[in-house]
C-alpha cells in the first residue's frame, strides 16, 4: 500500500480530524471514492479477525468485572489461569479505540503465559467503549490526562489485590496505551515492569520511575520516534533500567493483527516473545 495512504490514516487515527475530511483525503490519494472504500477494511480491520486464544479456552477463567478507579467505578476484562497458585499480574492498556476484542485477546495471551491479566476499559468514565471505533477515538481524546493516570494507578492496585494475584504487577500497552504505560511507570512506584509498544514518551519526572522498562518501536513511525533519543537519554541519566528494540521494515501498530495492513507477523512474534520473557523475569 502507498505510504501516503498509511500516513493519512495514521494522522486521522491519532488526531481529532473529522472522518469526512479523512475520507476526502483518502479518496483523493487513492484516485476515487470506490478505491478508498476498498482500502478501508485493510486500514481499519473488519473487527472479525480470529483470536489467537479463544475466548472460551478451557485453560482460562475470563470475564468483565467492575473495579474501583481513581475517579469512580470502572470495568475491566480479566483473564487468568483457571488452576494453580497465585500469579503475577499485568495491566493491559488498550489503544485509542478502547477495549476491543483484540486487546481482550492480548489479555488471554498473557493469561496462558501464567499471568493475571487485567485490561481496563479506560473509557469507563464516559460510558465505556462503543462499537463504533471512530466514536471511541473521539471519546478518548476528551479524557483528562490526570484522570487517566489516576485510573491506571487504581487498576494497578486492583491487580495487586486480586485474589489470584501474587501482588506483583507489571504493565503492557499499545499506541495510546503505550504512552499511558510510560506515564503509569512514572506515577506508580510499585510497578515492577512496563512494556510500551510504540508509545509517546514522557519528558518529566523520569527519576520517579522504579519499574524496569522495555520499549518497542517501529522503524518507520515519525509521529512517535522523534521522542526516542531524548527519552532514552533521560532514562539513562536518571539511572533507570531500560531495554529498547526497533523493528526493521515495520510501521506504527505492527503488533496489531486485527489491522492487516500494518501488522508485521515476524516483528510481532519477536516483540511478543521478548515481552513475555521480560515480564516473567521482572514481575515475580
Amino acid at each position: 500500500m502507498d505510504d501516503r495512504i498509511l500516513e493519512i490514516y495514521d494522522h486521522y487515527v491519532h488526531s481529532a480530524e473529522p472522518r469526512r475530511v479523512f475520507l476526502g483525503k483518502l479518496a483523493k490519494t487513492a484516485g476515487s471514492a470506490a478505491a478508498a472504500a476498498a482500502l478501508l477494511p485493510l486500514l481499519e480491520g473488519t473487527g472479525a479477525e480470529a483470536a489467537m486464544i479463544d475466548a472460551k479456552d478451557a485453560r482460562l477463567t475470563t470475564g468483565m468485572v467492575k473495579i474501583p478507579g481513581g475517579t469512580g467505578m470502572m470495568v475491566a476484562y480479566v483473564a487468568r489461569p483457571k488452576t494453580g497458585s497465585k500469579r503475577p499480574a499485568v495491566v493491559v492498556i488498550h489503544e485509542n479505540r478502547g477495549l476491543t476484542d483484540h486487546i481482550r485477546d492480548v489479555a488471554r495471551r498473557l493469561a496462558v503465559e501464567g499471568f493475571v491479566a487485567v485490561a481496563p476499559d479506560m473509557l469507563s468514565p464516559v460510558g465505556g467503549t462503543p462499537k463504533d471505533r471512530d466514536k471511541a477515538r473521539d471519546m478518548i481524546g476528551k479524557l483528562k490526562g490526570g484522570d487517566v493516570v489516576k485510573n491506571l494507578v487504581a487498576t494497578s492496585r486492583y491487580a495487586a489485590k486480586h485474589h489470584r494475584s501474587s501482588g506483583k504487577v507489571g504493565a503492557v500497552g499499545f499506541c495510546w496505551g503505550g504512552q499511558r504505560t510510560n506515564m503509569l511507570a512514572v506515577a506508580d512506584a510499585d510497578l515492577k515492569a512496563a512494556v510500551a509498544y510504540y508509545g509517546r514518551q514522557p519528558t518529566k519526572d523520569l527519576d520517579k520511575i522504579q519499574a524496569k522498562l522495555m520499549l518497542h518501536y517501529a522503524a518507520d513511525d515519525k509521529n512517535i520516534n522523534g521522542g526516542i533519543e531524548a527519552y532514552m537519554a533521560g532514562l539513562k541519566a536518571a539511572g533507570k533500567s531500560v531495554e529498547m528494540h526497533q523493528y526493521p521494515g515495520t510501521k506504527h501498530a505492527f503488533n496489531n493483527d486485527a489491522n492487516p495492513e500494518r501488522y508485521n507477523a515476524e516483528a510481532a512474534k519477536q516483540a511478543w516473545e521478548r515481552t513475555v520473557a521480560f515480564l516473567k523475569a521482572n514481575v515475580k
